[in-house]
């Protein structure tokens, strides 16, 4: 019996029957690596000087990943908060193309009146994962499948910041190894599932929007690297598909 219950659930994630359900199912892809870098980031934001319940709270109200890591290092350094929030804009300024392409995938008349309920928890991981999968979902059960994935996301990412900021352990008492591991986690979590949605086709965008993101901190600062690459990779598509034309 647990055996055909089991088999029941896993065809139910793999052909995506399940709705919200099924959406916070495939978000443990995301949350396992999500919870180890919360937990470093509730440890640093602590070590930097935040309450726990400051760190707490702005994982629960921005949910931005890796732009918390440079706000509060930019807060600890005596950036002020214009300085501040400027970068962080420009960090996440590439949601602004993340939008309109999600929002081609769900049925437009139903979803615009809730966009907010759409936007909230469009992380990178989240984007990734929605792309690649969205497809083969039932257009009426896109948008609560979409929903599961967020809040399972979510969770994760709150629940992580939580633990690490109640835990009392300094980000710099970790062993270096981990340390840079935890940091990693993120970026690789990114690749992986981006990894799901490259084509052949798309291969020559994914190079050349990667060397632009690798040649463009030592020339601009770190933060300008993503847009950079985005339009990078933009322009080589449109060059490609025109030469190919």
């Amino acid at each position: 019996m647990f055996s055909r219950l089991k088999n029941q659930l896993f065809s139910a994630i793999r052909h995506e029957k399940m709705g919200f359900f099924g959406g916070f199912l495939a978000s443990l892809s995301i949350s396992v690596g999500y919870v180890p870098v919360a937990v470093s980031f509730g440890l640093v934001a602590v070590h930097s000087g935040l309450n726990p319940l400051t760190a707490i709270l702005m994982s629960a109200l921005l949910f931005a990943g890796a732009s918390q890591f440079v706000l509060v290092s930019l807060l600890a350094s005596g950036a002020g908060y214009l300085v501040s929030l400027g970068t962080v804009l420009m960090m996440n300024a590439r949601h602004v193309f993340y939008g309109p392409t999600l929002i081609g995938k769900f049925d437009f008349c139903s979803a615009r009146t809730r966009l907010p309920l759409l936007a909230w928890g469009l992380t990178d991981e989240v984007f990734a994962a929605s792309l690649a999968r969205l497809e083969g979902i039932s257009v009426h059960k896109r948008e609560r499948w979409y929903m599961g994935l967020q809040v399972g996301a979510y969770i994760a990412w709150t629940g992580g910041t939580a633990v690490g900021a109640a835990s009392g352990t300094s980000f710099s008492e970790m062993p270096a190894f981990l340390q840079y591991s935890v940091q990693f986690v993120l970026p690789a979590l990114f690749m992986a599932l981006l990894l799901d949605m490259v084509s052949r086709e798309s291969m020559f965008v994914v190079v050349v929007a990667a060397g632009v993101t690798i040649v463009a901190p030592v020339i601009v600062p770190t933060y300008l690297a993503i847009p950079l690459a985005m339009v990078g990779g933009a322009t080589g598509s449109a060059l490609w598909k025109k030469s190919d034309g």
